[in-house]
């Protein structure tokens, strides 16, 4: 079977690096879902609206590799402690396909791309694939008694420190987004260098930061 994007997110966040983990966890950070031509039908969308969120099943188009492991190094666990691929949420996987929940905000028709989907927490690098679009159903999605290792392991807040300076290329959205990205801690779990200047793309600006213990510091939001 031949499967082809059907849709492509646009996002503030264009490389990996602070990208949530998981999808829900920020949902001060907003996107806008764009369809292919050959599926801006607003047929195709009747009910949508209908529903508070959504399942899309997307590609990891930023973890390109000709073979897969069975096993796994998951970087939660400090990238040492090596799991089955199918008992984690690992992008290296036989298929490269991701599952996400994202909240939807609204329905919006544009002059250039018809109808596109508004919606906050996902999980996905700019310009990631989308292969399809589900509605998420409370009554039979929801399972009370689930639970899951990894995704219980609480590795906790950090304290972030975004200057005055810093701040000002940003709305109160957008730096909201941003904070809420920090507090996670966008570094790799196995990095404790209170020296290292980290950096990743933003909205359009590249964020310099620090951490040191559980602070971390933004030194400057430059434009990228």
């Amino acid at each position: 079977m031949e499967i082809k994007p059907i849709a492509y997110i646009r996002t503030d966040l264009p490389s990996k690096f602070g990208v949530p983990r998981q999808s829900g966890l920020i949902e001060e950070l907003e996107a806008t879902i764009v369809f292919e031509p050959e599926y801006r039908i607003d047929e195709a969308l009747r009910g949508i609206e209908k529903y508070s969120h959504l399942w899309l099943i997307w590609e990891f188009s930023q973890n390109k590799q000709g073979s897969w492991s069975p096993t796994v190094r998951p970087p939660r666990l400090g990238g040492n402690t090596r799991l089955g691929v199918f008992a984690t949420r690992s992008p290296f996987r036989p298929n490269s396909l991701g599952l996400s929940c994202v909240k939807l905000n609204s329905v919006t028709k544009t002059a250039d791309k018809g109808s596109v989907l508004l919606v906050s927490g996902a999980d996905l690098a700019d310009m990631t694939p989308i292969y399809d679009i589900k509605p998420y159903l409370p009554m039979s999605d929801r399972i009370e008694e689930a639970f899951g290792g990894l995704s219980e392991r609480d590795t906790g807040l950090l304290e972030v420190i975004i200057p005055e300076e810093a701040a000002k290329p940003f709305d109160e959205k957008r730096l909201a987004a941003l904070r809420r990205v920090l507090e996670l801690d966008p570094r790799p779990a196995y990095h404790d260098d209170p020296e290292r200047v980290y950096g990743f793309p933003f909205a359009g600006f590249e964020i310099k930061f620090t951490v040191n213990g559980t602070t971390l510091t933004v030194i400057k939001a430059e434009k990228a």
